[in-house]
């Protein structure tokens, strides 16, 4: 049978068949509206979910609780049958941390909307630990504890952004030894909640402010100790994920050394303790002031020993020769020189000397080869005194007379002797006995 066939008094035909039909004119009966949400409901499937129990009241075979969110300002009221209570092996109380099997049920006549668990487990120290550890197994696969992303801290920030709960001994921790080690340091602080249902949002919300100044460069989440229950919201996952998000390094200063939530991992630098983060972001003024002392000293015996050592080699080069008496080296080059211009000039007169007595002697010999000194002994050169056939004997190589033949008698003669020409007449070839005689008269 329909819903609509089901209503006492109303025409199926008439009524909308869904919620956007409905109208001022053509309602739905409250009872139909009730019966969809009730199927609706119905259909809903059974869902575990993970809370705290912050109220738990009996009343006969039914117990009623109130169930938080464990990072956030959301309560749920359930209902469970006893028996359901009765099987723990350890009784349920207000505080417990517990996953629950809720089925959601809506009574009819009532309207009201019931969450009935079905089931109900307590979570244990193993069962957190072991949840834990797979959420970080998870975090490293997806490569937001790598070193790779982690951030520098600055050598020597101006102001520190600190989230810390409220009037908290890691508040004073951190303050207090960072202004010993550097008293110019500023801090810019976020009291926040550090455990509880809403220290994640409030924990976020204070890093993503801190994180959005640029005048803030580094910030510091501190917390004292606790027990593994208090520390959970730096467990948690969006805490993790903004932290990894963050452009300014994030210093991790939870609990003690033993002490190793999540924040650990994904934070650019891990402090066991506040104090610790505290020295670890400021550097002692103390000590460095020391280290500038220790440097300036260094470099003023490294200068020192530098000074002595050119000292040395200026007194080394000083104490040459060169350096005593520098125009020492100028008057040697003054005498080589004037020694070589000697050797020139002696080289160069000898080579005259000896040049000028090859010209007389080379001289001497051409004259005493010359023709005219063998006219000056006596002797006379005799040539043929006609011009024209002189030129052309000459030509022939016959101008002068070698042969009385070349002179027959009657010939013009030239004969020249020392001092001058004079002409002669051929009387013909004499024999030999007349030419001897000629010769001896």
């Amino acid at each position: 049978m329909s819903e609509q066939a089901a209503l006492p008094g109303a025409a199926a035909t008439t009524l909308p068949a869904t919620a956007a039909e409905t109208s001022p004119d053509n309602p739905w009966p409250l009872q139909l509206l009730s019966q969809k949400l009730k199927a609706h409901i119905d259909r809903t499937p059974s869902a575990w979910v993970e809370g705290q129990v912050i109220e738990m009241n009996r009343r006969g075979g039914n117990a009623y609780l109130t169930l938080r969110d464990v990072d956030a300002e959301v309560s749920l009221p359930a209902s469970v049958w006893t028996k359901v209570l009765d099987r723990q092996n350890m009784p349920l109380e207000r505080g417990s941390r517990v996953v629950a099997l809720l089925k959601p049920e809506f009574w009819l006549k009532t309207g009201r909307l019931n969450m009935q668990v079905r089931d109900i487990r307590p979570v244990g120290l193993g069962d957190l630990l072991a949840r834990i550890e797979r959420l970080r197994q998870a975090l490293s696969a997806e490569g937001l504890f790598a070193d790779s992303r982690k951030k520098p801290l600055p050598l020597l920030p101006h102001r520190i952004g600190l989230i810390t709960g409220r009037d908290s001994d890691a508040k004073k921790d951190v303050v207090q030894n960072a202004a010993l080690r550097w008293p110019a340091v500023e801090f810019e602080i976020r009291e926040v909640a550090v455990q509880g249902n809403t220290a994640v949002s409030q924990i976020i919300r204070a890093l993503q402010e801190l994180d959005s100044r640029p005048d803030v460069d580094v910030i510091v989440i501190a917390r004292g100790g606790g027990a593994l229950e208090d520390l959970l919201p730096f467990n948690s996952e969006e805490l993790i994920r903004a932290v990894a998000a963050t452009a300014t390094p994030v210093v991790s200063a939870i609990g003690h050394e033993a002490d190793r939530p999540l924040l650990d991992d994904v934070a650019d630098l891990r402090a066991s303790t506040p104090t610790d983060a505290a020295k670890r972001i400021v550097p002692d003024v103390a000590e460095e002031l020391a280290g500038v002392r220790q440097a300036r000293e260094h470099l003023r015996r490294s200068i020192g020993r530098l000074v002595d050592r050119e000292s040395d080699r200026l007194s080394a080069l000083h104490s040459r020769p060169v350096l005593a008496t520098p125009e020492a080296m100028v008057t040697g080059r003054a005498e080589e020189i004037e020694r070589l211009l000697r050797r020139s000039s002696a080289a160069v007169s000898s080579t005259v000397v000896r040049a000028a007595d090859q010209l007389v002697h080379l001289q001497a010999q051409v004259r005493a080869l010359s023709p005219q000194k063998t006219l000056d002994r006596g002797y006379a050169v005799v040539e043929l005194a006609n011009d024209r056939p002189a030129r052309a004997t000459e030509a022939a190589g016959h101008a002068v007379v070698r042969d009385p033949s070349e002179a027959p008698s009657g010939t013009a003669l030239s004969v020249r002797v020392a001092h001058g020409l004079f002409g002669a007449t051929s009387t013909g070839e004499l024999q030999q006995g007349e030419a001897h005689a000629r010769n001896k008269a």
